[in-house]
Order: C-alpha cells, then structure tokens, then sequence
C-alpha cells in the first residue's frame, strides 16, 4: 500500500505518549503540544475525525510536587489527581484559540469490560465526534483498582488495558477508526535496537503483526509504561479488524502534519482484513478475565475449524471463579489461550459437567440453561 493511500482516513485516533510530552528536564513541552494541537486543529478542520489519547497526567502531577519516583498506589493515584486538571487545561486552552471543543473522557478497565458501560461509551464517543467536538482520553490513574487488583491475582487477571497503547488499540478498534497514530519518541519499528545497535534498520512496512515481528521488540520505555512490545501488540489488534497503524516520532517537528502532506515517516503496519461483529471483538479483547475454561485437542479443532459450539464433553478444567454470563478464556491441553466466549453455567455448574454429554445437564445440575458450555455465537478465536 502506497503512503497516500495508506494515509486516506476520516476517523482518526492519535496517541501521545509520555516521553513525546515532556522536554528533557522533565515537564511539558508546551511547544511541542502546541503543534500537535495545531496540527489536529488543522485535520478536525478539514473534515477528519480526531480522538485523542494522551498521556502525561501523573508526570505532571509528580513535577508539580517536586517528586522523583510514584512508587505505590496512592502516590501515583494523587500525582494523577493533581495533573490531569494540569494537562487538560493545556489541550482545552490551544483547541479554543482554534474555535474547537474539547471533551475530556477519562477510563479505567470496567468502561470496557462492563458490556453496559462499554455500549454508553461508544454512544457517547460517536455524539461527541458528530458534534465536533475532539475526545481527549487517558486512564483514569485516580481511581483505578488494577493494581490493586494485581496483587491479589497476578498470574490469573487478564485485562482489557493497563497502558495507553492498549487503550488506544480498544478505542480504535472498538470505534471503528480507519487509522490509529501512535506518537513514540523512536522513528518506528527497527530490525534491531537501535539504542544499542548503530546498523539497525527502519522497517518501512509491516504486513502482519506475527511472532517474528513481536520477537522485534525490546524493553519498556523509559517514564512510560509501555514499549515496542505493547505497541506491536497495539497495532496487531487494530490491523486485524481493517484499521491501519503508523508509529512514528513525536518528537519530531510537525510531525502530524507531515504524515498527512504524504511524507515517509514511521512504520506503517497494513490492514487484514477480518470481518468480526461488534459484539465478538468486544468478548475478544475488551474485557477483564479471570475465569479460565481448559479443553481437549478435539474441542479445540470443533471451535477453530468448524465454528461449533463448546459442549461439556469437551471441558477437561475449569479455574478461578466465574458467573453465568462472564467473559472466560478458553484454553488447550498446553495452556495455551487461543479462544474467549461468555459461558452459559458458572464454575461450580461447569465444573460438575467436565466430560459429560449434554444429555445428562439435567440430572446432574438439576436444571438445563443450554446444551453448551458456550455457544458459538459467543465465543471469539483469538
């Protein structure tokens, strides 16, 4: 795909992470924001849908109280507190010297994983761009349990986001955006790490995202909380849905601006072009799980190849606690996720049917919801 196609879109989510943000002293680098305001100003004014994802509120919020690190909860919490009002001040006042609104949505994990709250999200989000108006969203540290979460459950818990690069993947694919640009403070994807290694190569373009690609990544960037691993990730679940994605250099001078005069910039990873509902991308990567669901060889072929459904006769395991109508994972004999599908019993119930036929629900649970652990309507190959 040549850059001027690739470049066509009219929904459009940018990502601004936290070292794109800050100067080198560690603060806000007004000047650089100004032009990536500028730069969207321009887009929004042309006709383009904008929703952006930022970065930077608990960075602010430590400089402002003369902090070198967040560690624990409650201080990066407070940090967030005092630095979102900071950053969206910043973004309120440049999109009004444009004549332009901005809408301030912030997020944590239950937006998505709570169907209801997930659908009112997406309703909200499409009125505010039918209005004009550009969404500025970040994860809302305040109030947050993840990590919380975390120390409870920490090999179990699979959630829907836990950095920006993620949460700008959900919004993208969630809301059906036709390109998602994420702003990083390296020029793109490398053949190798260019920090260590001076003969390493720009890849211009990425076909798809597999293994081979991923193995490309390294390390966690620094003042972030993500790294080429999670953008990689990002830009894989984006192009599997017919979205594309750039990652480009935002620290590099009008940088949104020159992507779309058509410039060579950044790795530009290509649409797939898999068709899946609403509904099916939703169980698939927009909600926490911790219930887990094992399967033999002969389930697992049933739902991959022939789109069946998970009857019991094919359940060897069942762990962690879950309720009727929760997201699982469905797992092979190795361990391996390849599946996620909202079950029809709870854990106790599918537990009691491990290797049983559908025939004998009824006497064994003493009721019947259906013949399927999970229908096939409802689970999603991941």
């Amino acid at each position: 795909m040549d850059r001027l196609n690739f470049i066509k879109a009219k929904r459009i989510v940018i990502k601004l992470g936290t070292n794109v943000l800050r100067n080198d002293e560690g603060y806000v680098s007004l000047p650089r924001v100004y032009t990536f305001i500028e730069d969207i100003a321009s887009l929004v004014k042309s006709g383009k849908e904008v929703i952006l994802i930022t970065s930077g509120a608990v960075g602010l919020g430590k400089k402002r109280l003369g902090l070198e690190d967040t560690q624990g909860t409650a201080l990066k919490q407070a940090c967030a507190a005092i630095g979102q009002g900071k950053l969206m001040s910043i973004y309120e006042n440049g999109f009004d010297t444009y004549g332009l609104t901005a809408a301030q949505i912030l997020l944590t994990e239950d937006d998505f994983s709570v169907r209801e709250r997930y659908l009112s999200l997406r309703t909200t989000m499409n009125k505010l761009l039918e209005l004009g108006a550009i969404p500025i969203i970040n994860q809302n540290d305040t109030v947050s349990t993840l990590d919380v979460a975390l120390r409870f459950v920490k090999e179990d818990l699979q959630v829907c986001f836990s950095d920006n690069d993620k949460l700008s993947a959900l919004v993208a694919s969630e809301l059906d955006a036709d390109l998602l640009i994420i702003l990083s403070d390296i020029d793109g994807l490398y053949d190798a790490n260019p920090k260590t290694n001076p003969d390493a190569k720009l890849i211009k373009s990425v076909v798809e995202v597999n293994d081979e690609i991923l193995a490309l990544a390294a390390g966690v960037s620094d003042g972030g909380r993500g790294g080429m691993e999670t953008k990689l990730r990002a830009a894989r679940q984006v192009t599997r849905f017919g979205g594309k994605v750039l990652i480009a250099n935002g620290k590099q001078p009008y940088i949104i601006k020159r992507i779309f005069e058509g410039e060579d910039l950044g790795t530009m990873f290509l649409p797939q072009h898999s068709s899946m509902s609403d509904k099916k991308r939703w169980i698939g990567y927009a909600t926490n799980i911790i219930g887990k669901i094992i399967v033999n060889e002969g389930a697992k072929h049933a739902l991959i190849s022939r789109e069946k459904s998970l009857l019991p006769i094919g359940v060897i395991g069942v762990k962690n606690n879950f309720k009727k109508g929760d997201v699982v994972s469905i797992l092979d004999e190795e361990g391996q996720e390849f599946a996620r599908g909202i079950v029809n019993y709870d854990s106790d119930s599918c537990q009691k049917l491990v290797g049983s036929h559908s025939d004998n629900i009824v006497d064994i649970l003493g009721f019947k919801n259906y013949d399927a652990v999970i229908t096939r309507d409802n689970i999603t190959i991941l």
